[in-house]
């Protein structure tokens, strides 16, 4: 099932159950995966390229997020985990830190990287073989770790 159709019987779930908040997240990802294929000029969109809007909503919810922490808006905090908790339904299982660990080690053995001045190198390597299943900012985190 793709999730284009996985994300239509969800909506259609979320109607009869007179889900709002979930119905409102469903259909702002689909909008999202819509625009995406109208961009491209494409009927249909490759799993990759799902993925990529997928992590692009989740991030952006989670940079708002922290914004709105800072800004002691509790109101809008818990609407927005709520919205992160649907959207990461949608999302492949995420790695453990032991497993991106791993993975981390194995980049920079592949690169040849001794320093941090070649974390882009691989950062650049890595990313692709992590996509959606790690944030960013935590692989980022590790490579700090293991280049140092």
């Amino acid at each position: 099932m793709s999730l284009l159709e996985r994300l239509n019987d969800d909506m259609k779930q979320a109607m009869k159950n007179k889900e709002k908040d979930r119905l409102s997240v469903i259909r702002m990802v689909k909008a999202s995966l819509q625009n995406e294929a109208i961009k491209l000029g494409t009927k249909e969109l490759s799993e990759d390229t799902e993925l990529t809007v997928l992590s692009r909503e989740l991030k952006q919810r989670k940079d708002s997020l922290h914004e709105f922490d800072k800004a002691g808006r509790e109101d809008l905090v818990e609407k927005l985990r709520t919205e992160i908790s649907i959207v990461e339904l949608y999302m492949p299982k995420q790695l453990s830190e032991e497993e991106l660990s791993v993975i981390v080690k194995e980049t920079i053995a592949e690169v040849g990287a001794a320093s941090k001045a070649d974390m882009g190198k691989v950062m650049a390597a890595i990313m692709p073989k992590v996509k959606g299943k790690a944030d960013g900012s935590l692989v980022n985190k590790f490579v700090q770790q293991h280049l140092s």
